[in-house]
């Protein structure tokens, strides 16, 4: 089995931070990329920010120079900061993780059950 755990969403006003957390854990040989996703209500999953296993990283134009996605040395947890929030940021946030579970296995992805970030006005 694999989990993934998202932390750190909550009310935040206009112009503030926050930082999300993901970790990756269970049955796991390797990740590959981790991404972060986000879901307003009424619109469709869009996808906010990837990092790569190598660190190399890809933004969504709407929260680019504003986010900053990272991943520690085991590579197991990302993280997103957020700065500079406006309320159009508020959305479900979701964390999705591209495993290996075996040396032989495929890469399959699994998903976080999302952490809600509010940014008031």
């Amino acid at each position: 089995q694999v989990q993934v755990v998202e932390s750190g969403g909550g009310l935040v006003q206009a112009g503030g931070s926050l930082r999300l957390s993901c970790v990756a854990s269970g049955s796991i040989f390797s990740i590959n990329d981790m991404d972060w996703y986000r879901q307003a209500p009424g619109k469709q999953r869009e996808l906010v920010a990837t990092i790569t296993r190598g660190g190399s990283t890809i933004y969504a134009d709407s929260v680019k120079g504003r986010f900053t996605i990272s991943r520690d040395n085991p590579g197991n947890t990302a993280y997103l900061q957020m700065s500079s929030l406006k309320p159009e940021d508020t959305a479900v946030y979701y964390c999705r993780a591209v495993v290996q579970r075996s040396r032989s296995g495929i890469f399959q992805q699994y998903w976080g059950q999302g952490t809600q970030v509010t940014v008031s006005s």
